[in-house]
């Protein structure tokens, strides 16, 4: 990481000689990705480049303001959900860093354990297909139903369902939904960022997460066309700096971790 942070100090100041300072704008997640890329703003500033933030709070909206150029990039997906949205919208959209790894969890306000969920229970899921596809897995993983993988690339659907002994009834609901639903759920399947954003801890609240080792990297997308610009490589640079990597390792306490070990 020496060497990045090396890199990193030698492109801030040849671009801090070369032009006045210029706006960097990223469309993110509050939690936890609006705070990575606070601790990755002083690295920025020194190179006369200003990183402006606009918080977000579903999975709707980053990617309209990316394909609209309200935005320079935008910090709240995964590898899978971006290749979902690039097929379904058209979009060209490629990931210009994965950053870290935040676990899908289940949680409740009504049971303790799994054990404890009733036959007939109702456990939430998100609703795009992406993190549904996630979820139903989770939920494989833990022994509560089983489908068959199927071929290709194909997302698994609530529908793919071949086993449920407990007869479990799964709703889909919007993922920024998700905490306000457990008051009315025995469970419910919280992606990491909305969990921290109501208070929930994933190493202490949830009953069960995803394995450390999830492929679920959340990622810096931008335009194709746009790799080029040296002020998203500094971004890049930034983002896998020894700083913020610090800043991750010590505010999250391992429930949020770097993407690259």
């Amino acid at each position: 990481m020496k060497i990045k942070s090396f890199f990193l100090g030698i492109c801030l100041l040849i671009l801090a000689g070369c032009q006045s300072e210029k706006t960097l704008t990223v469309a993110a997640n509050p939690i936890p990705h609006g705070e990575i890329l606070e601790a990755a703003k002083p690295l920025l500033e020194k190179g006369g480049i200003h990183l402006k933030i606009v918080e977000v709070d579903d999975y709707n909206l980053p990617n309209r303001l990316l394909a609209e150029g309200q935005v320079d990039a935008n910090f709240f997906q995964h590898q899978l959900f971006l290749d979902e949205q690039n097929r379904r919208f058209g979009y060209q959209f490629k990931s210009l860093v994965a950053v870290h790894i935040e676990p899908l969890g289940i949680y409740s306000e009504k049971h303790k354990s799994l054990e404890a969920l009733q036959n007939g229970a109702t456990i939430a899921i998100p609703s795009d297909p992406t993190n549904e596809a996630r979820a139903l897995i989770l939920l494989k993983d833990l022994g509560l139903i089983q489908f068959e993988q199927g071929e290709g690339h194909k997302l698994v659907m609530i529908y793919d369902i071949t086993e449920n002994p407990k007869q479990i009834k799964i709703e889909e609901i919007d993922a920024a939904f998700l905490p306000r639903t457990l008051k009315d759920v025995d469970a419910a399947i919280i992606p990491a960022n909305f969990a921290l954003q109501a208070q929930l801890n994933p190493n202490q609240d949830a009953l069960a997460l995803e394995p450390k080792d999830s492929p679920y990297a959340n990622l810096v997308a931008i335009k194709q066309q746009d790799e080029g610009r040296l002020e998203l490589q500094l971004l890049k640079e930034a983002l896998l700096s020894d700083e913020v990597r610090d800043f991750m390792e010590k505010k999250y306490q391992g429930v949020i971790t770097p993407a690259i070990p």
